[in-house]
């Protein structure tokens, strides 16, 4: 484990992002160089006081193993749901992602080589209604993920990991969660998490010798109580065993909600090295725009003095961060690449794809987004940072698209031109200028192109099997520092593709070449050798044109004047770290 560790640390240490939280992230909004606000937690954080969190889009799940967006694990992570294991608060790459007891007595112990891991939970940790937190808790938590009918949208590891065998017919395991499993199932999911008294074991039919690097970054492997379940209507239910609890039981998806004191909560089982719980009230404000946001911010009077965002600042703004307005704002990298997805059920000839790849003009997407201040060019779906990056020799061809190519390729494939092409991406004032450069170039080539800029729901819509989209936005950041929680968990059709959900495949790939190299890094007795398979894999995925790369994405933030404590740490993807962040008093 800790050799494991450091081979993937030396990769990262170097630079100030490490992809530690996952997942469909990213953003068009842009950024600027300019930094003025330290990046290092101190002790400078106050207690008291109400902080301000100001949201733009909705978030679309916070039940803990639907909650997949790297800014709401954050948020979460350090304030409702705790975990057996988690990331501490740090800048430091070594540091920030080696993970550290949370509601667990250790790291964890592994046997099999890695195949089975077992955790004893700390006494005196309980529920926000004073209940113990059970081992039972945690295999139910576990339980829910094989529900693809109903607990949709979170990451789907388990599935491919866990020693379940599974349905000759679906490719799925024959455990199909605590709502509707048959006999069978129950019993071989019971086999393969078991409970004496406070510890649990988890059995795997592969090894997974980074386990506890998946436990501190994803919330799949929470504890849920049974009796607070209500199956996909507990996607806005909040039941906290953290330092807050919400006020109320559920989050209101477009306004947000407001967490106070858990009573409950006992800060002798936790650390203050993973939270250190500084304001008596978190006000999470959903709805307002962007500009509204940094409006409010740059002006810095009222509420907006005592508040962070995970919005960029807007490039039409750029020019007002100057002055004591710069002294609040901070420039990090991110752990985040932004993509395009073909849907194949749409466009399942490869020419048309080809041709799509060859017409974008992700100059053009990029210097509507901000150019350079916001955004690095992208050579692969997988971030620099992640140990084993390569650049994908599908895309080397001009940033700046070739239409005159494009149309070339739609010609010689006969196909009926202008072919209609519609993309579906999440709106915003910079997004849709993005979207109009990319279809400019797209029209040129011999595209028809529909934009279909969406705003209350995004990842829900594009998840749909029945959706009409040609092509799709997403952003990506690695579950943890290694590349097997990208390309697998992105393209990899057989946990994904289910009757109600395309999980993380929204473009609906399937390739049997793709799985068995992913299998086959799954299965690789060393780090190099599932490094070699996945860049094998990537490959595949260019050929195939599963996705273009648009931008490697940085965050531009810029927060109040008595924010006390302000963070951004690879625990938090790069977002506010919630975790030091106080206000004065």
């Amino acid at each position: 484990m800790v050799k494991y560790r450091k081979r993937l640390l030396a990769a990262t240490a170097a630079i100030a992002m490490a992809a530690s939280l996952a997942a469909c992230g990213g953003g068009s909004d842009g950024e600027n160089p300019a930094s003025g606000s330290s990046n290092e937690p101190g002790a400078e954080g106050t207690a008291g006081g109400t902080l301000y969190y100001y949201i733009y889009a909705p978030y679309e799940h916070v039940d803990p193993q639907r909650t997949y967006v790297g800014v709401e694990l954050t948020n979460f992570r350090r304030t409702i749901y705790r975990s057996l294991v988690a990331f501490p608060i740090s800048t430091d790459a070594e540091t920030a992602n080696t993970p550290v007891p949370d509601l667990a007595t250790d790291t964890g112990t592994d046997a099999d080589g890695g195949k089975t891991w077992s955790y004893t939970i700390k006494d005196g940790v309980k529920w926000e209604d004073g209940q113990p937190i059970t081992c039972e808790d945690f295999k139910y938590g576990a339980s829910r993920v094989f529900a693809t009918d109903v607990i949709t949208g979170g990451p789907n590891y388990l599935l491919s990991y866990l020693d379940v065998p599974t349905d000759k017919s679906t490719g799925l395991p024959i455990y199909t969660g605590p709502y509707n499993s048959t006999p069978e199932g129950q019993a071989a999911f019971d086999k393969a998490i078991t409970c004496d008294g406070n510890t649990i074991t988890y059995h795997f039919n592969k090894p997974w010798p980074d386990f506890p690097l998946a436990v501190a970054g994803l919330s799949m492997m929470d504890p849920y109580r049974q009796d607070k379940d209500q199956g996909a209507k507990s996607n806005y239910q909040m039941f906290s065993n953290g330092p807050y609890r919400i006020e109320g039981s559920t989050w209101n998806k477009n306004k947000g909600a407001t967490f106070v004191r858990n009573e409950n909560y006992d800060a002798s089982t936790d650390s203050t090295d993973i939270r250190m719980a500084l304001p008596d009230q978190i006000e999470f404000n959903v709805g307002q725009t962007t500009e509204t946001i940094y409006d409010q911010l740059i002006q810095d009077s009222g509420d907006a003095q005592y508040a962070v965002t995970s919005q960029r600042v807007p490039p039409a703004y750029y020019s007002q961060i100057v002055g004591d307005v710069e002294s609040r704002s901070v420039l990090v990298a991110s752990p985040y690449v932004d993509y395009l997805v073909p849907n194949f059920r749409v466009l399942d000839n490869p020419a048309v794809r080809e041709a799509l790849k060859v017409s974008t003009n992700t100059t053009a997407w990029i210097n509507a987004g901000g150019g350079e201040k916001a955004y690095a060019p992208a050579e692969s779906i997988v971030n620099p940072a992640v140990v084993g990056y390569q650049d994908n020799p599908a895309f080397s061809g001009p940033q700046e698209g070739d239409p005159a190519a494009a149309k070339q390729i739609l010609e010689d494939a006969g196909v009926q031109m202008p072919y209609p092409l519609k993309f579906t991406y999440p709106s915003s004032e910079t997004a849709d200028k993005q979207a109009a450069a990319l279809k400019e170039t797209w029209d040129k080539a011999g595209f028809d192109v529909t934009l279909d800029g969406l705003g209350d729901t995004y990842y829900d819509v594009v998840q749909q099997p029945d959706k009409d989209s040609s092509v799709m936005w997403a952003g990506w950041g690695s579950d943890w520092p290694s590349a097997i929680t990208v390309t697998p968990p992105l393209f990899d059709s057989r946990p994904n593709l289910t009757a109600n959900s395309d999980g993380q495949d929204y473009g609906a790939y399937k390739s049997d070449k793709f799985n068995a190299l992913v299998d086959q890094a799954a299965n690789a007795a060393t780090l190099d050798e599932q490094t070699a398979a996945l860049q094998e894999a990537d490959k595949v995925l260019g050929e195939d044109v599963a996705y273009i790369p648009l931008e490697i994405a940085q965050f531009f933030f810029l927060h109040g004047s008595k924010v006390t404590g302000y963070t951004n740490t690879p625990a938090s993807s790069m977002y506010p770290d919630l975790g030091p962040i106080g206000v004065e008093q």
